[in-house]
C-alpha cells in the first residue's frame, strides 16, 4: 500500500456511487469549481465516523463561504448508507465505497492489531463511562445511539474493521493542501478526528 497522500501532492481522482442522489460523483467534477474537504470513513458500524460526518455538516455554511465543498466516502454499500442517512440526514455529500478502494488510493492505512493496540483504552468523544478499548467503545456508543448493526454492517466490519479514516483538503486545481490521518500519533488516537476549528483553520489557509 502506498504511503498517505501528503500536502502538495495531487489527489487521485475517484468516481463513486452517490448515496442520496442518482448516479456517480467524481472528484474531477469539482476541479476549478471549488475546493473539497474529503473525508474517508469506515462503515456505518463506526459511531466515531457517524459523529464526524455530522460535525462536518454543522460547519457546512462556514466552509461554503470559504469556497469548500464537503464530500464523505463511507466504507459501506450504497443501499445500506442510504437507509441510514434517510433517517439521519446530513448536508455532507455522501459517496459509497464498500471495498475501501478510495482509502487505499489515498494511502489511508489500517490499524495494526497487535499487543499495543489491544492495550489501548480511550474515550475520544468524552461520552464513555470510562476509557475503554475502541472496539468496546463502538458497542457502547452504538447502544447509546440506538444503532443496531445489520448483517451488511457486520460483513463490512469483518472485512474492513481495522480501516483508519482520513481527511484531505483539496484545492480547485486538485492538489492536497492539508491532511489528517487517524491515529498517526499511535493507536491511542483511534477515534480522534480533527475538530471543526481545525478544519476551518485549514480551509482559511487555502490559497486564493
Amino acid at each position: 500500500m502506498r504511503p498517505p497522500i501528503r500536502p502538495g501532492e495531487p489527489a487521485p481522482d475517484v468516481t463513486l456511487p452517490a448515496v442520496m442522489e442518482p448516479g456517480e460523483v467524481s472528484l474531477a467534477d469539482y476541479r476549478h469549481e471549488s475546493a473539497v474537504l474529503l473525508g474517508l470513513f469506515r462503515g456505518m458500524h463506526c459511531p466515531f465516523c457517524r459523529r464526524q460526518i455530522f460535525q462536518i455538516s454543522g460547519i457546512q455554511d462556514a466552509l461554503t463561504r470559504l469556497g469548500v465543498a464537503t464530500v464523505a466516502v463511507v466504507n459501506t454499500p450504497r443501499e445500506r448508507a442510504a437507509l441510514y442517512f434517510r433517517y439521519h440526514p446530513t448536508r455532507v455529500r455522501l459517496l459509497a465505497d464498500p471495498e475501501a478502494r478510495t482509502h487505499r488510493l489515498f494511502g489511508v492505512p489500517s490499524v495494526v492489531i497487535d499487543e499495543t493496540f489491544l492495550a489501548v483504552r480511550t474515550d475520544p468523544t468524552g461520552e464513555l463511562p470510562h476509557p475503554m478499548h475502541p472496539m468496546e467503545a463502538n458497542t457502547v456508543l452504538n447502544a447509546k445511539d440506538g444503532f443496531a448493526p445489520t448483517e451488511v454492517d457486520e460483513a463490512i466490519f469483518a472485512a474492513h474493521g481495522a480501516q483508519l479514516a482520513g481527511h484531505f483538503l483539496i484545492d480547485r486545481d486538485g492538489i492536497v493542501r492539508w491532511s489528517s490521518i487517524e491515529a498517526q500519533a499511535g493507536p491511542h488516537a483511534v477515534g480522534v478526528f480533527p475538530s471543526p476549528a481545525e478544519i476551518l483553520a485549514a480551509a482559511r489557509s487555502l490559497p486564493t
